[in-house]
């Protein structure tokens, strides 16, 4: 295939002023999954809607997304021969039912085990991140590079310390080691964030390959580090979940890595 990188991001644009926004403040909760996360029906349209928009353009292109049963998932993983849409149609879903406009729509294109494209489009600011497979990234067209050579000490970080061991966590949190902390409640958008300087760094216990899929992708093409704890690839994926480190130059990462060692107690 090749695919219309600015006709794959208009499908998440057109989902984001169609489905997402009109619904935002005034959406109901309509269920908690398993593992106690919201779904509302803002969700589920939006998956309907760009799962049939790209059905449009490539019918025989398998499909995993979040709001799919966790054996579908599995089942994109095992049988996609490595070829497959990653969507998640609406990331920070607790924020969009608390009225926290801080939310996105995150769609990769994974190939050969890899992703090949990015799109994370935040429809309350309007800002449509993308990147493509050694053709760099960028938002709303501008080149993005992320190039702050910050020690750890000065840097910015998005830490989601609920997903984290204990004693890292508690490391993490009491130790004067960065600057500062932040937890937004979108993954996608940290991600998107992180690839355009605004902030350093993201260490993440457990996300899902719908949280960094498009992520991942974005920021290695504007030139971050990227990887799990302990400095392997996170694609190819072979499961649902890996542990996030991602960094905006390799001198934080080799700072940040032996903190979330198992043992570490600085």
């Amino acid at each position: 295939m090749t695919f219309n990188a600015d006709g794959l991001a208009g499908i998440l644009q057109q989902a984001g002023h169609d489905i997402v926004l009109p619904a935002f403040r005034t959406a109901s909760e309509t269920a908690r999954k398993s593992d106690g996360s919201v779904v509302t029906a803002t969700d589920l349209a939006c998956q309907s809607f760009i799962e049939g928009e790209l059905h449009k353009l490539e019918p025989d292109t398998a499909f995993l997304s979040e709001e799919m049963s966790e054996a579908a998932q599995h089942d994109c993983l095992a049988s996609s021969g490595g070829r497959y849409w990653c969507l998640d149609p609406l990331d920070g879903t607790t924020n969009f039912v608390a009225g926290i406009p801080v939310f996105g729509i995150s769609l990769a294109l994974i190939e050969h085990g890899l992703p090949r494209f990015a799109c994370i489009h935040d429809p309350v600011r309007q800002e449509t991140f993308v990147a493509e497979a050694g053709r760099g990234a960028e938002l709303n067209g501008r080149k993005l590079r992320a190039d702050r050579l910050l020690p750890l000490d000065h840097a910015v970080g998005y830490i989601d310390f609920k997903r984290l061991p204990t004693d890292t966590a508690a490391l993490l949190s009491t130790h004067r080691l960065y600057r500062s902390q932040r937890n937004i409640g979108s993954c996608a958008l940290e991600w998107a964030w992180l690839a355009a300087g605004r902030g350093d760094f993201i260490v993440h216990g457990s996300e899902k390959i719908w949280d960094f899929a498009a992520g991942a992708l974005l920021a290695t093409e504007a030139g971050c580090s990227v990887g799990d704890f302990a400095g392997e690839p996170i694609f190819p994926a072979d499961g649902l979940t890996s542990p996030i480190l991602a960094t905006s130059s390799p001198q934080l990462e080799q700072a940040l890595r032996p903190l979330l060692a198992p043992g570490y107690e600085g």
